[in-house]
């Protein structure tokens, strides 16, 4: 029995919704190849009724061996992620957001952009999900350039952005902030060491290795700004370039229902976290799949004349 695919709800140009899709399947060369194939052309793929432990660890597999993620880790499990957010604890900050209190929430970024290897993607499984609110958002920046008028394209062909490790996004230089800060998670409260990490750059523009399609490499939330023009003109450029990612009507937000997972491409989506209202309960478990695109590096430091 093949698998049943449809397009993410109200989202034409990314992402495919897999059902009727078991464990079983993965051990089918064919079925794991359509699934490989999915996650290059598509950068999203929501499984639905799909859960379990197991079954996330073998899905994950299929790209990858798992890895640690860098910012957050469940001491217990140092390869799969628990993502919990409730009245007590939350991944993330608490913000002020739309007016409202909220868990969890991050800007706009790519995992790991502050550091010059970024891995290749993730899974999540939801398992307990809030009354409302918890979406996970994610941008196609594939369509985002192929949308980007062509002067623009002219003036990001060859650039190089610098990135530097934030912990709070209301200090975001060009990200989308929240309204105010309410405190920071405890888990947080572990990645204190990337503050003492040295400036990396990456390409502003990469091309999809498999398919030969261009990517429009911006990660809004960590960058501090453009290699070699860290001034009002290469500013302007990138807050332009960042306004046409992040137009309306570009990003799809998943809103999660219990017992199913999304994989998501890191070299080519954006995503972000939405928050959770204070007080209600989201329970997450994330796989992070190893794989860097060996196209960044440490900032080079001038030595003293």
């Amino acid at each position: 029995m093949g698998l049943s695919l449809s397009p993410l709800p109200g989202q034409s140009e990314f992402g495919v919704v897999v059902t009727g899709f078991e464990i079983g399947m993965l051990d089918d060369p064919a079925i794991r190849q359509q699934i490989h194939d999915l996650w290059i052309d598509k950068g999203v793929v929501v499984f639905r009724e799909f859960s379990g432990l197991e079954s996330q660890l073998k899905l994950s597999e299929l790209f990858g061996h798992n890895q640690s993620h860098p910012m957050l880790r469940d001491a217990d499990m140092p390869e799969e992620m628990k993502i919990s957010v409730n009245i007590d604890e939350g991944v993330g900050g608490t913000y002020m957001v739309d007016g409202e209190e909220r868990s969890g929430w991050l800007a706009w970024h790519k995992d790991s952009m502050y550091t010059d290897e970024i891995n290749h993607g993730g899974v999540l499984w939801s398992i307990d999900v809030p009354e409302r609110g918890g979406e996970t958002g994610f941008i196609d920046q594939i369509a985002a350039w192929e949308a980007l008028p062509d002067d623009l394209k002219a003036r990001c062909e060859g650039l190089n952005l610098l990135y530097v490790y934030s912990l709070d996004s209301i200090e975001s230089k060009f990200g989308n902030r929240p309204e105010s800060r309410v405190g920071f998670s405890k888990y947080m409260s572990t990645t204190a060491p990337f503050a003492k990490l040295a400036r990396v750059v990456h390409p502003m523009v990469f091309t999809q290795p498999e398919t030969g399609r261009k990517v429009l490499n911006v990660c809004p939330w960590f960058a501090a700004g453009i290699e070699g023009m860290e001034n009002e003109e290469g500013d302007a450029l990138l807050r332009e370039v960042i306004a046409h990612l992040l137009a309306p009507g570009r990003e799809y937000y998943h809103r999660w229902v219990p017992g199913e997972m999304v994989l998501w491409d890191n070299w080519r989506m954006l995503h972000c976290a939405c928050g959770t209202p204070t007080g209600m309960k989201r329970l997450m478990r994330r796989t992070t799949i190893f794989g860097d695109y060996a196209l960044g590096r440490k900032e080079k430091i001038a030595e003293p004349a």
